[in-house]
This record gives structure tokens, C-alpha cells and sequence, in this order.
């Protein structure tokens, strides 16, 4: 078993870095499969991204008659959390333990706050189908004890990841941070696209009781590859743990981060472009099923679609962000591309059908990838010396926050259009709400390009130190 294992890591570790994006951050010090083993974190967060996003929300709204604005509302909770992320990174940072461990207890408690959610969540979704013994109970406690899962879970997908991610990059020299962290994004949509095709596997024949099974194996997958992923990655040091003393006075921190020159213009770039593309999180797949008619296994598969999309805006942003482009040009091109990918997404609704909805749900995803990116990139360059929790916790804070407005904003105006066409007594187009918050998404990435380019022209009269921010 031993060899077997040594075989596989080698063989990982051997792929060329052409094929695998940030590899070539790996060294004698910290090895490729040291770095890949550690991303585990992240397929474990792909993977509840994927049930919340891509199977529950479908489940809830179509299958269960939920209200597309109610369940926006849960799959929205995590947008509690999201503003903490900043202060989780930071804390990260300043932790001070006897062990001498700063990340990994975070990491620990963000991974039982995700099991404990998925716990819940069967009994839940039980409750709503009115499945088996669960025909009497009260609706009432379903849609709860689901708030509460979906809360939990997103509030150890946040934790895990914010400090995931700053584990990594104290794995690394500071020039190679943005590069690690990449990888890590890179294993994020690996996990997003292997859990969307095991999914859409397994549910191929949906039934209640075949749903709940495959979310209570994703709890204790998360567990088992969340332990194993921490695994001796960060090291014990009693002489480091007497020696911290590090600075805890968060305001002084964050003012220090947002003070230096464009700080603030792209965190706001970021919140309008992310905000851009998720408004379609929780409607691309009730989209498939209702305005297209594809099956639940059909628009599950959908979400790998989208996770390889991004994937390739990863890849290529990799590529072009290694030579002399600016990371705010190639953020420009990502939010650019939004635009026409959701007008294809609009268009298959009319003629053309399943594949142009494909391409156009692909097209989102490519965008969203060089965004992500490339705004992920000047934020970590934005970052203060030792600050790299707070500067990761900073951007996901804002794009999460971003994205859970979205997604909310979305079903409630899906749902208000779903209520017009019924009052008008008129033959309802089950694809125009869709289509509404579509349109929405277009603008906003249009103002997303605008905030990028009035940044660029900031970034230029300031002249910032091109080493710590990348924005000129």
C-alpha cells in the first residue's frame, strides 16, 4: 500500500507545470505533493459548494416546491460569515498557541462546522419531501433545521478556506505566494468538477432517501480529507509559541491594508464583478429544468461545465499573468466576457436550445476565472509584510459578500417576475424571470469593466510600488 501511495505522489508530482498551473512553486523544501495533499481543503470546499449550489438548490426549487427567494435566502446565510473572513484571516495570523500552531486550529473547527451541517441537513430535507415518517411533520421545522445547515456549512467552508489558503502561502517564499494560492484555486475547481460528475452520477435515479446517502457521504469525505490534508503541514515549535507576540489590534491592521494606493477602488471592482456573475449561482440549474426541460442528473452536470470553464480562466490567466501583463488588464477581459456569455445563456431559451446554453454557461465560468484570478493576484501583491491572512480574508470577505447578495437578490427577483406573469392571467414564460436577472448580471459586469479601467488610470497618476500592488 506504502509503494503504491509513493507511486501515485510521484507520478503527481512529475506532471509538468505546462499542464498543471502553479506547479512550478513547488521545491526541495516543500514538494508538489506535499503542496497537492494540502489542497485537499480546497476539493472538500469545491465539494460543498457543489451540493449547496448545484444539487440542493435545484432539489429545493424544483423538486420540493420551495420559493426560489427562500431558498436563495439559505444558500445566502454564509453571507453572515463572509464579512468575518477578514477577521478569521487575521486572527490566523496573530493566533498564539503552545504548540505553536496558528492555522490548523482554525482549519479544525472550520471542518467540524461543515460536518455538523451536513449532519443536519438530511434530517431536513427529509422533513420537506415528506418522506417515509416524516409525512406529518411540521414544514415549518424543515425549512429551519435547513437554514441552520446551510448557515453551518457555510460558516466551515469560509473558516476552512480563509485559513487554508494562508497555510499554504507560509509554506512558500513571498514572491511564490500568489502561485500557491493559485494551485489551490486550481484543486477548488478540480474538486468542483469531479464532485459535480459523482453527483450527477449518483443521483442519476433520484429518490429522498438516495439524496440524503450522498450527503451524509460528503460529510464524512470532508472530515477524512480535511484531517489528512492537515497532516504535519504545519510544525510544532514550543521555542516559536514563547516567542509570539504578535500585533492584535485589527483596526491598525486593516487600516494599514486599505491605506495604500488603490486598496479600496479594488475591493470594489471585485465586489461589483463577482456580484456580476453570482446572481446566476442559484438559477443556471432550475433554469435547465424549467425554461430547457433537462433532467436533475442533466443540470448537475452543468455545474462541471462551469467548473471547467473557470479552470481554463485559471489556466490562462496563469500563463498571461507569468509575463508582463498587468493582473487589473486580465480582470478587465474576465468581466468583459461575462457579458456576452449571458446574452448566449438568454438566447438559448429562444431557439437554439441545451447547447448554446452550454457554451454560454462555460463562457461565465472562463470569465469568472480570469477575474477571480487576476483580482486574487493584486490583492495579494496589495498585502502589508505578514498580513497574508488578512489580505486573502479581505478578498474572499468581499467576494463572498458580493456573491451572497447576489445570489439572494436573484431569487427574490426571479420570484417577484414569477408572481407578475400569474397575476397578468396570460400563458406564463417560465425562461423571462430568468432571463430578467440575466440581463441584471450583464450590467453589472459592464460597471465592473468601468471600475477597472477608472482604476487603471488611479493606479497611473499614483504610480504604486509595482512589487506590492499591481494595479498600474
Amino acid at each position: 500500500m506504502m509503494n503504491y501511495r509513493r507511486f501515485v505522489l510521484n507520478r503527481l508530482a512529475r506532471i509538468s507545470p505546462r499542464w498543471l498551473p502553479f506547479a512550478d512553486v513547488a521545491t526541495d523544501e516543500v514538494p508538489l505533493s506535499r503542496l497537492l495533499r494540502l489542497s485537499l481543503f480546497q476539493v472538500t470546499v469545491g465539494m460543498a459548494l457543489v451540493l449547496l449550489v448545484g444539487v440542493l438548490n435545484r432539489v429545493m426549487i424544483v423538486e420540493l416546491d420551495v420559493p426560489a427567494s427562500l431558498v436563495a435566502g439559505m444558500l445566502a446565510l454564509p453571507l453572515v460569515f463572509a464579512p468575518f473572513r477578514t477577521l478569521i484571516g487575521f486572527r490566523s495570523d496573530t493566533h498564539v498557541s503552545a504548540l505553536g500552531w496558528r492555522r490548523v486550529p482554525y482549519i479544525w473547527k472550520g471542518t467540524l462546522l461543515q460536518f455538523g451541517g451536513f449532519a443536519i441537513m438530511p434530517f431536513a430535507l427529509l422533513v420537506l419531501s415528506g418522506y417515509g415518517e416524516a409525512v406529518d411533520a411540521p414544514r415549518w421545522i424543515g425549512l429551519s433545521s435547513a437554514a441552520l445547515a446551510f448557515l453551518l456549512v457555510g460558516a466551515g467552508l469560509h473558516t476552512v478556506q480563509t485559513v487554508g489558503l494562508a497555510l499554504a502561502t507560509d509554506l512558500v517564499a513571498e514572491e511564490d505566494q500568489p502561485k500557491v494560492v493559485g494551485l489551490m484555486y486550481v484543486m477548488l475547481l478540480l474538486g468542483m468538477v469531479v464532485s459535480a460528475l459523482v453527483f450527477g452520477a449518483l443521483l442519476e435515479n433520484y429518490t429522498p432517501g438516495r439524496l440524503v446517502q450522498v450527503i451524509q457521504g460528503a460529510a464524512v469525505t470532508t472530515v477524512a480529507l480535511n484531517i489528512f490534508a492537515m497532516w504535519k503541514q504545519e510544525s510544532r515549535s514550543w521555542a516559536r509559541a514563547q516567542a509570539q507576540k504578535p500585533d492584535r489590534d485589527f483596526g491598525r491592521a486593516w487600516r494599514t491594508f486599505t491605506g495604500r494606493p488603490g486598496a479600496l477602488m479594488l475591493l470594489g471592482a471585485i465586489g461589483l464583478g463577482t456580484f456580476g456573475y453570482g446572481m446566476a449561482d442559484v438559477l443556471l440549474e432550475p433554469y435547465g429544468g424549467q425554461a430547457l426541460g433537462l433532467t436533475v442528473a442533466q443540470t448537475t452536470k452543468l455545474t462541471a461545465v462551469l467548473a471547467a470553464g473557470t479552470l481554463a480562466g485559471f489556466a490562462i490567466a496563469s500563463r498571461v499573468l507569468s509575463g508582463p501583463a498587468r493582473a487589473t488588464s486580465v480582470a478587465l477581459w474576465g468581466a468583459a466576457i461575462g457579458v456576452p456569455a449571458f446574452a448566449a445563456i438568454i438566447l438559448s431559451s429562444a431557439a437554439v436550445g441545451p447547447m448554446l446554453f452550454v457554451a454560454g454557461t462555460f463562457a461565465t465560468g472562463l470569465g469568472a476565472g480570469l477575474f477571480g484570478h487576476a483580482t486574487l493576484t493584486a490583492t495579494m501583491r496589495a498585502a502589508p509584510a505578514e498580513q497574508v491572512g488578512l489580505a486573502l480574508g479581505a478578498w474572499g470577505a468581499v467576494q463572498a459578500t458580493a456573491a451572497g447578495i447576489g445570489v439572494a437578490l436573484g431569487g427574490v427577483v426571479r420570484d417577484v417576475l414569477v408572481g407578475l406573469q400569474g397575476r397578468d392571467g396570460a400563458v406564463a414564460d417560465p425562461a423571462l424571470p430568468y432571463n430578467a436577472v440575466f440581463g441584471i448580471e450583464m450590467l453589472f459586469l459592464v460597471l465592473a469593466v468601468v471600475a477597472l479601467l477608472a482604476l487603471q488610470r488611479t493606479a497611473a497618476h499614483n504610480a504604486p510600488d509595482p512589487e506590492r500592488l499591481e494595479v498600474a
